[in-house]
């Protein structure tokens, strides 16, 4: 018999990650579609570290930065009692910025590909950049943010480094999945770790062909 709180904890990291990462990432990816700044490239850069990046690294450094002993974790714990470090909070800030760019990457391919023409007919027409936004853009880019939700949320379900580093292995408030799955195999107790992990891979399976098969049948793609 398995304990279902890792994969429940699982999940729950994933679809608050997913909807916290949706309402950053789509005026973030606005941004770096249309901007002229020249931070751009930096901040380009610094979306798509991620996916070169080791997770123990980023997970290393949140660490660092975030523990009660440094200046900003001592000022968000004693200031607004927020403690990232081995919390629940602090699963959600290592899978945000570890998930950023399985978001803001589809957004923001989908951005650009919307003709120019179909932007510049919604200026013509006087309508502001915040109403072309929402009636314009927004609607054609629905696959793409679909995509990006569907993505981060199966990245999200498998993180493992990240997680570790920031949040520990504590029961019941930070041991997702993944940690549960290394702690099994540790104990040698193989029949639990394949659960586990079965689950983890059905549900992901699931998930991809889900993402195709609306993808082909509702947008074309």
């Amino acid at each position: 018999m398995i304990n279902w709180q890792p994969l429940l904890l699982t999940f729950q990291l994933a679809i608050i990650t997913t909807f916290l990462l949706l309402l950053i990432s789509i005026p973030l990816a606005y941004w770096l579609a249309y901007s002229d700044n020249k931070l751009k490239s930096i901040i380009s850069t610094l979306v798509s570290m991620p996916l070169v990046l080791p997770p123990t690294v980023l997970g290393f450094y949140l660490l660092l930065a975030f523990s009660p002993s440094s200046f900003i974790g001592h000022w968000l714990d004693e200031i607004l009692g927020i403690r990232f470090v081995f919390s629940f909070e602090g699963l959600i800030l290592g899978s945000m910025l570890y998930s950023l760019p399985f978001m803001v990457h589809p957004i923001l391919s989908g951005f650009t590909n919307v003709p120019t023409s179909l932007i510049e007919a919604s200026y013509i027409l006087g309508k502001s950049k915040t109403t072309t936004l929402f009636k314009v853009l927004l609607p054609n880019i629905r696959a793409s943010i679909f995509t990006g939700m569907v993505l981060t949320f199966a990245h999200t379900i498998g993180e493992f480094g990240v997680v570790l580093m920031i949040g520990g292995n504590i029961p019941n408030k930070t041991k997702v999945a993944s940690i549960a799955i290394y702690d099994e195999v540790e104990s040698l107790n193989y029949a639990a770790a394949h659960t586990y992990s079965f689950i983890l891979f059905a549900i992901s399976f699931v998930i991809l062909m889900l993402v195709y098969w609306i993808n082909k049948r509702y947008f074309g793609r």
